[in-house]
């Protein structure tokens, strides 16, 4: 079966900001290249099994176009390990949700927390963290909230939430992950809703070119308020409906709901 042109075009436009951060961070093409053929015979194995068996070698490299003896190679090494999640992004993530659902102000905006729950009583950041855990000290959690700038210390020895969702600005572990995660999960909705699966994920977006700075500005700040609004709904209906959704036996599922803007300048005709 011979690609459709439409689809090489798209792949080539998705890989270019890719191929950019990984010549930035030193990951040259053979690194990709072996990382890419170990990925294609773990989807060929993973999801194009027949008759709820695995494929054969022969079936892989039919599949992938991996050359077989790759493939026996490969399998015998067993499926490339996944990212594993940092232990501050885990716990960090569910603590961000539980503050954000009990303390914020009329729009939505997390409130400042005393740091010790000898100031705070109940309403601060050490209380929150006991809340959630007795495994975790909040010293060590504050500690690594303040390495990765997700939080500061305010003058009164408040903590307080420096973003509406776990984003870390440094710590590139941390930020991988959510790399991984969030890009991960668009590209996953979007390559179902091109298979023609049903139904279809959401997968929208609004875009124009023909804007100056100061609109893009604006627009982005309206782009933030509205889309932090979204996911604090979507967090908070979120939290409820796992609580609810503990006490029965029927399978799990996950979700991802996210918003992202992206600007930069328009490519002369």
């Amino acid at each position: 079966m011979t690609p459709a042109p439409a689809l090489i075009a798209a792949l080539r436009a998705l890989l270019r900001p890719l191929v950019r951060l990984l010549v930035a961070r030193g990951v040259t093409y053979p690194i990709f290249a072996d990382a890419l053929k170990q990925t294609y015979v773990d989807v060929a194995v993973r999801d194009f099994a027949e008759a709820a068996r695995p494929p054969s070698d022969s079936r892989v490299t039919l599949l992938s176009g991996v050359h077989r003896k790759d493939v026996k190679r490969l399998r015998g090494a067993g499926a490339a390990p996944t990212a594993k999640v940092p232990p501050t992004v885990a716990f960090g993530a569910q603590l961000v949700a539980a503050w954000l659902e009990r303390y914020s102000d009329a729009k939505g905006r997390p409130r400042p927390l005393a740091r010790l729950r000898s100031a705070g009583g109940e309403r601060s950041f050490e209380a929150l963290v006991e809340r959630l855990s007795t495994d975790i000290r909040a010293r060590a959690v504050l500690d690594a909230w303040l390495r990765l700038g997700v939080a500061e210390l305010d003058g009164e020895d408040r903590v307080v939430l420096r973003t509406a969702a776990f984003v870390p600005t440094r710590g590139f572990d941390e930020k991988a992950y959510y790399f991984a995660h969030n890009v991960g999960d668009h590209l996953a909705a979007a390559s179902h809703n091109l298979m023609d699966k049903e139904p279809p994920f959401m997968e929208r977006s609004v875009h124009y070119n023909a804007l100056d700075p100061a609109s893009v500005g604006g627009l982005a700040a309206l782009a933030e308020e509205t889309g932090m609004k979204a996911l604090r709904a979507v967090n908070r209906k979120a939290m409820q409906a796992e609580a609810h959704d503990k006490k029965k036996s029927a399978p799990k599922q996950r979700i991802t709901f996210g918003v992202y803007f992206y600007s930069e300048p328009t490519e002369k005709e």
